[in-house]
């Protein structure tokens, strides 16, 4: 358990969940015979506010000795510390089955005024104790409590615990019910939060040159849609006085962003492994060698080069100076809107990655010998839609980065009706639903986070599946249509 926030680790809970899976630990207890001063020191040693009076044998509750007991019982009456626990005690207790609902101990709290409820077996031993602040803890965590722990971390040990935190409530918050959209920008935003304290924790420690920098985000984390299971994608662009001096400067900021690297893996965000990071002298340029690095992508137009601009046109900024983030996000717009063979190039490239609806079966199934029968949701479901707003926002000069933000930016230009693009959204986000439970799923053990059988979703579920990727066929129709392919 995390104590300190009350988020749970492990099984994730709301209100919904039984009170077996919500007792933090074993109650403490005493005799009914023990003094007033035993319950305090009982209480002091395990650092709760509570004791429970039980009966022996059998473990059955008869009471429960608080602080507010204390002050109101014995404090106020004068008695002595001797006195026995029995004597000052509330009784009447309420209490529940392990099988109960939060919900029900909420309720029951209400009703009776109370800020503790007994949980106890069939026999009516004593379980465990659910407290007030126990129920509060499922239901008022959220950014806002983890913005402020991650804004008042002064170590990384403290971000660590933090980027936990995160991961659990976005876990909780999936459970609940949260819809694709408000959970990847929840998670998105906590994790530009946590990524922009370890940036300023690391530039403590070291001597960047004084000149204009920005840190930026690439890939699904520059489209803020990142899922429970994300590696690093980022990269850094600085501003040389001349050519001659990039490489100094170039030196200087790796190494920063190395160290960076290594933390933002420390808390959870693995190291990508095709190495698009900061740390990477590859992806550490001044603003003029991005330029040039782009403008050689879109010349070549190379397999490698479409790729490439797949991942790092999809950049935003995160930190330091954001006029080069966006100085460079209209250079690029620039460019783009008026060369259309390599939007050509680009539509060519994103049609080779077809949704898997079959002629005669439902779903058609890649050959991976690892995972047979299932569909990868993010390179068959997620991806057409990606790619095809990514294209349709360059020839279009528009800025956004999300895939949503664009196509609902685009719409007018390209005369998608509004239902047309309501459903295609739809389609995308239930797709990106389905991967989000499914690396709930796996979360810590064996399997696939993006992969989906379609035999282990319900026949509603396999329908709306189908219907999306159509919607992903429709966008490629228009990217055939558009660029005659």
């Amino acid at each position: 358990m995390i104590q300190e926030t009350g988020i749970p680790q492990g099984p994730y809970q709301s209100m919904y969940s039984p009170l077996s899976t919500i007792v933090r630990r074993a109650p403490v207890t005493v005799g009914p015979q023990a003094g007033v001063r035993e319950a305090l020191a009982a209480m002091d040693a395990e650092g709760v506010g509570s004791v429970i009076v039980v009966l022996e044998p059998g473990h059955v509750p008869i009471g429960i000795f608080t602080l507010p007991d204390l002050l109101r019982r014995v404090a106020l009456k004068g008695c002595h510390l001797d006195t026995p626990v029995v004597d000052v005690m509330t009784s009447g207790l309420v209490t529940l089955r392990p099988d109960a609902s939060a919900y029900q101990a909420a309720v029951a709290m209400a009703r009776h005024g109370i800020r503790h409820v007994l949980v106890v077996d069939g026999e009516g031993a004593l379980v465990g104790i659910v407290s007030q602040n126990d129920l509060f803890a499922l239901q008022r965590v959220g950014a806002k409590e983890i913005s402020e722990q991650i804004r008042h971390a002064g170590d990384m040990a403290a971000l660590e615990h933090a980027s936990r935190d995160i991961a659990s409530l976005a876990h909780n918050m999936l459970i609940q019910g949260a819809g694709a959209e408000p959970l990847t920008q929840f998670v998105s935003t906590l994790n530009d939060l946590l990524t922009l304290s370890v940036i300023e924790l690391t530039m403590a420690e070291f001597r960047l040159p004084v000149v204009k920098w920005c840190w930026i985000a690439l890939g699904s984390e520059g489209r803020l849609e990142q899922t429970l299971s994300t590696d690093q994608d980022n990269g850094i662009i600085f501003e040389a006085p001349s050519a001659a001096e990039a490489p100094a400067l170039r030196e200087a900021f790796v190494a920063f962003a190395r160290e960076v690297n290594a933390r933002l893996d420390r808390c959870g965000f693995p190291l990508c492994k095709g190495n698009i990071m900061a740390g990477n002298p590859q992806w550490c340029l001044s603003l003029e060698e991005w330029r040039h690095t782009f403008s050689q992508w879109m010349g070549r137009a190379e397999p490698q080069a479409l790729l490439n601009a797949a991942i790092f046109f999809d950049f935003r900024p995160l930190y330091g100076d954001e006029e080069l983030s966006e100085g460079l996000r209209e250079w690029l717009l620039g460019r783009t809107g008026g060369n259309p063979l390599f939007l050509r190039q680009m539509a060519e490239n994103a049609l080779q990655c077809q949704p898997p609806l079959g002629l005669i079966r439902d779903f058609v199934f890649d050959s991976n010998p690892g995972f047979p029968h299932t569909i990868d949701l993010k390179m068959y479901g997620s991806r057409p839609f990606v790619d095809a707003a990514r294209i349709f926002a360059l020839a279009n000069g528009v800025a956004e980065t999300g895939t949503v933000q664009r196509l609902r930016a685009v719409a007018s230009r390209m005369s998608f009706g509004r239902d047309d693009v309501a459903a295609i959204i739809d389609g995308f986000h239930f797709i990106l639903m389905l991967r989000l439970r499914q690396q709930h799923r796996v979360r810590g053990g064996e399997g696939a986070p993006n992969r989906v059988d379609p035999d282990e979703l319900n026949e509603l579920e396999r329908y709306i599946l189908k219907e999306a990727f159509r919607q992903a066929k429709k966008l490629q129709s228009r990217l055939q249509l558009d660029y005659r392919l």
